[in-house]
C-alpha cells in the first residue's frame, strides 16, 4: 500500500473514533419535553379561561332572561292580587246580600277564608323549606377537584 494511501486510511479511521456531535435531536429532547409541558400548561390554561368566558356569557344571557321572566311574574303576581282583591270584595258584598248577614259578618268571614288559606300556604312553604338540601352534588365534585390535580395523590 502507499503511503498516502495509509495516511488516507489513517485519516479516515482517527476521525472515526472520534464520538460524533451530539445532534440537535439529542439536545432538544428534553427542550422538547420541557417545550410539550409548557405547551400543554398554556393550552390547558387558555382552555380554562375560555371555558370561565362561555360560563360567564352563558350567566349573562340566563340572568337577563331571568331578570325579564321574573318582571313578567312580577306584574302577573300584581294583577292576581287585585284579582283576588275584587273577588273578595264580591264575596263580602254577595255575602251582606243574604238578609241575615250585615257587611261586618261578610267581611270577617272572608278574611278568615283568607287566613285560612294563608296557613295552609305558609305550613307548606315551611315544609318545602326544610327539605332544601343545597347543591350536594356538586359540592362533593368541587371537593374531589384539587385532590385529582396534584400528581401522585389518589382520592379514596
Amino acid at each position: 500500500m502507499t503511503e498516502q494511501h495509509l495516511h488516507g486510511s489513517h485519516a479516515a479511521g482517527s476521525h472515526a473514533a472520534q464520538p460524533p456531535p451530539p445532534s440537535d435531536g439529542d439536545r432538544g429532547s428534553d427542550a422538547s419535553l420541557g417545550q410539550l409541558l409548557g405547551e400543554v400548561t398554556r393550552d390547558l390554561s387558555t382552555l380554562m379561561r375560555q371555558e370561565l368566558e362561555l360560563a360567564k356569557a352563558e350567566l349573562r344571557e340566563s340572568g337577563t332572561r331571568a331578570g325579564k321572566g321574573a318582571g313578567m311574574f312580577g306584574g302577573a303576581a300584581v294583577a292576581g292580587h287585585f284579582v283576588l282583591l275584587f273577588l273578595s270584595l264580591a264575596l263580602m258584598w254577595g255575602l251582606a246580600a243574604i238578609d241575615f248577614l250585615n257587611l261586618g259578618w261578610a267581611s270577617v268571614i272572608v278574611a278568615l277564608i283568607w287566613g285560612i288559606i294563608a296557613a295552609v300556604l305558609a305550613l307548606k312553604g315551611k315544609k318545602e323549606m326544610k327539605s332544601i338540601k343545597g347543591m350536594p352534588q356538586t359540592a362533593e365534585t368541587a371537593k374531589e377537584i384539587p385532590p385529582t390535580l396534584k400528581p401522585g395523590e389518589h382520592t379514596p
